[in-house]
């Protein structure tokens, strides 16, 4: 994020300074598993930074159909991108690459620096993540909301096409998704997702490879074919999250540094990039007399990220607690929905399009 946010303030003729690694991770480090779900608007500032275009051709891949399964036989909803007047639903992407991406984006970026801590600045944008040190020592509390799950990664080769297939099932109490992916074999892989309970996301993260298999050949039913595991697994805590204050006179809060949602709708990254661009667009059009670090000017930029946040993390929110109620109400409840969902295009449609926009 924190990359993004300078090649963005860059190209509006600023001189920026960041701080961060200054070459992609070695060899030596653990692999970066995390695939990302990408929508129409974070493609178009990843663009216009010139990062989108520069990516391996097998480090994207397009989403042309999404199929999603409640917790009982037959329940399903199913979106295509020719029913939704779409070119793709969304699109998978290597998360390393991008950021190895952005990296060499800003190494020919012209007004920006690097600097290994620090320093005084009439802006500080502020993008470490959930666990920011800055947004500490600013004194700001991140509200979190414990989910009591893990999100565990890896990837995956299938025995039969993925033909641009996205899969995810709603299964009470875990959510497991398949992102259709051309690496480490072109076509045919995917990209793993599944969020669990905290003791069986590390129960399935430490078993041997073979009993992994098993669970996932249970949990998906063979829907995607024989899945084969084709990496390590790596797993992290699942929290919803709010900063009490996005931004103050000279500082502001970028993606997981200002909020945390769950992974299920695949659309942090998506909140992230929106921030970056949003931001971009408000210092943009400041007032010439208005100084970069202006408070009431950064509150520009959170009363336009403050209802697209908070209606992600209530609709991620709800959905988990929607589908981890163990009650047959709800059971009933949900499964009927996702059917009532399919049988009604225009509703699908002006999904597609929200989410696509972000």
């Amino acid at each position: 994020m924190a990359m993004a946010a300078a090649l963005a303030l860059a190209r509006l003729g600023l001189s920026v300074a960041w701080t961060g690694p200054r070459a992609a991770p070695g060899a030596s480090a653990a692999p970066d598993l995390r695939a990302y779900a990408l929508n129409e608007g974070s493609l178009r500032l990843l663009r216009t930074l010139k990062v989108w275009d520069a990516l391996p051709a097998d480090a994207r891949t397009a989403v042309h159909e999404i199929r999603v399964e409640g917790d009982r036989a037959g329940a399903a909803l199913h979106f295509s991108d020719g029913s939704s007047g779409v070119d793709a639903l969304s699109w998978i992407v290597d998360a390393a690459e991008l950021e190895a991406g952005l990296l060499a984006a800003l190494r020919y970026a012209p007004h920006v620096s690097h600097l290994p801590e620090g320093a005084d600045a009439a802006l500080q944008v502020l993008a470490e993540g959930r666990d920011s040190a800055a947004r500490a020592r600013l004194g700001v509390a991140m509200h979190t909301h414990d989910y009591g799950q893990r999100g565990l990664a890896a990837r995956l080769v299938a025995d039969r096409p993925h033909e641009g297939v996205a899969r995810q099932w709603f299964r009470a109490p875990d959510v497991l998704a398949l992102l259709p992916f051309d690496r480490p074999e072109a076509g045919c892989s995917y990209g793993l997702v599944w969020s669990l309970p905290e003791a069986r996301a590390q129960a399935l993260q430490q078993g041997d490879a073979a009993a992994f298999e098993a669970e996932l050949a249970s949990a998906t039913g063979g829907a995607a074919g024989a899945l084969r595991l084709a990496s390590e697994r790596v797993s992290w805590p699942l929290a919803l999250g709010q900063a009490d204050e996005v931004c103050g006179a000279g500082w502001v809060l970028l993606g997981d540094a200002a909020h945390l949602v769950h992974p299920l709708a695949g659309q942090g990254l998506n909140l992230g990039l929106a921030d970056v661009a949003v931001l971009a667009e408000q210092l943009a059009a400041r007032e010439s007399w208005r100084a970069l670090g202006d408070e009431r000017l950064l509150r520009r930029y959170a009363r336009a990220r403050r209802l697209p946040t908070q209606a992600m993390g209530l609709l991620t929110d709800g959905l988990l607690q929607l589908f981890a109620h163990p009650s047959p109400m709800a059971r009933e409840l949900r499964n009927r929905g996702l059917d009532l969902v399919d049988r009604l295009p225009l509703l699908k449609r002006a999904l597609v399009r929200r989410a696509m926009d972000g």
